[in-house]
């Protein structure tokens, strides 16, 4: 694991002024109105504009006197970083192992690796700074933060995810969130690997995805919801045409029919707002065979209900919460929120009828993210959804260094749908729920 600045362990050091922060900016401020549009010019090639903006900043700083070699080489780096990329992020961005970034200000950096948080001493040289950044990360796919419109959600080429805050919404200066994507995306053996998911569970989830599942994964901020939803997606057959439907276009598939929708914020006169629900509504027009709204969050969750309850079976989406009966009510919650005066009973009819499995994900205190629970939705008995475990996260042991050992093991309870697998001609074996099997009555239910 490299990462190419130092990490403080102690008290923030105080901010100090950048000695070059003048020079630096007016560097970069000359070359910006000397290139102009030829930057943002797509069909230039890279490397060549990349030389093009390094010559520009060695000839402005070969002109100021006293500046030592190492400075100069220092100086040229920097504002190529800030010209071309993100600014002092750019190395940050470029290690793998790093999962998020978080800047609380301009002098107060902060990574996640491995769950963990980390302050870094990388510095932004003043407010504007930081604020050019925002502005170019949001500008390349069209969106613009002001004090008009001072929070913005958008994305990184590769994918990641960003969230900007911006006075007079913050308080304390500009605030910068990254969530990164992985350069490599993670299967469901990797998955395996890392103790995600048991060997049994992947076998298991990877056949209910092949056998058109509604499956809905949640879990908590960061816990890895979208990242086990690509994992999954990857059983999904080839020959299928598949619509996913995000806030921030996020979701990696592979398959060959796949159409990406992503939801459009208002535009500065207000207007021209696109909601996921309007999305959703637009996509049982577009002949999808599977359904994927990257997260469920408000009053789309009727009409992705409804979906499912409507023939496009095999449909994923993932929700915020703690555990598979509090997804259950947000989920219900949501329904509340498309403004139609629905009775309790009938939402949760409308729910045990539309989904098969829930998939609960959390980030353990080690940092570790797991899968500790695989359930089966089943009907409603006394106007309560019954749920039955059939994967649970056993804790073995806790290490001195708080690292948990434990393992996603079958309770032993054979699901409920198993009829479903056999009009699908999919074999669902036995071994894959232990050794000692248990049948539920379907007549009983079960509780979670």
């Amino acid at each position: 694991m490299e990462l190419h600045e130092r990490i403080s362990t102690g008290q923030r050091p105080a901010q100090q002024q950048e000695p070059f922060a003048e020079l630096k900016n007016r560097v970069h401020m000359s070359v910006i109105s000397e290139l102009g549009p030829q930057l943002f010019n797509i069909a230039i090639d890279p490397g060549d504009l990349r030389d093009r903006v390094t010559s520009d900043i060695r000839r402005h700083l070969n002109d100021e006197p006293g500046l030592a070699r190492e400075d100069r080489d220092r100086l040229t780096a920097e504002i190529l970083d800030d010209i071309l990329g993100y600014g002092p992020l750019e190395r940050l961005i470029a290690d793998d192992s790093i999962t998020e970034i978080m800047c609380n200000g301009s002098d107060d950096v902060w990574i996640e690796r491995a769950g963990k948080l980390y302050e870094t001493t990388v510095r932004f040289t003043d407010e504007s700074h930081l604020r050019r950044i925002i502005n170019k990360i949001v500008s390349q796919i069209g969106r613009r933060i002001d004090e008009a419109s001072p929070m913005v959600d958008a994305r990184l080429p590769d994918g990641s995810r960003v969230n900007a805050v911006i006075p007079p919404l913050s308080l304390s200066g500009p605030l910068l969130t990254i969530r990164k994507f992985s350069r490599r995306r993670l299967t469901l053996e990797d998955m395996i690997n890392i103790g995600s998911l048991s060997d049994e569970s992947v076998d298991f989830l990877s056949r209910c995805i092949e056998a058109q599942m509604n499956m809905l994964i949640s879990g908590g901020t960061g816990s890895g919801k979208t990242t086990l939803l690509n994992a999954l997606s990857a059983a999904i057959p080839n020959q299928e045409r598949i619509v996913t439907i995000e806030d921030a276009a996020e979701l990696q598939l592979n398959q060959r029919h796949v159409l990406r929708l992503e939801s459009r914020p208002p535009n500065i006169e207000g207007e021209g707002q696109v909601h996921i629900r309007d999305l959703v509504r637009n996509s049982l027009r577009m002949r999808p065979d599977r359904i994927i709204v990257g997260e469920c969050r408000g009053a789309e969750a009727l009409d992705m209900l409804q979906a499912m309850n409507t023939g496009h079976d095999g449909s994923l989406s993932t929700v915020h919460a703690n555990s598979p009966r509090d997804a259950l009510h947000r989920i219900e919650t949501m329904v509340m929120m498309a403004g139609f005066d629905l009775p309790l009973r009938a939402i949760r009819q409308h729910v045990s009828a539309a989904l098969d499995l829930l998939v609960q994900i959390e980030r353990l205190e080690d940092g570790s993210r797991r899968v500790t629970q695989v359930v089966e939705v089943l009907r409603m008995e006394s106007d309560v959804i019954q749920l039955q475990d059939i994967f649970e996260f056993h804790i073995e042991s806790v290490a001195p260094d708080r690292t948990i050992n434990g393992a996603l093991r079958p309770t032993g309870l054979r699901p409920v749908f198993l009829e479903k697998f056999r009009k699908r001609g999919i074999e669902l074996p036995q071994s894959l729920f232990g050794d000692r099997v248990t049948v539920l009555d379907e007549r009983r239910g079960a509780t979670a």
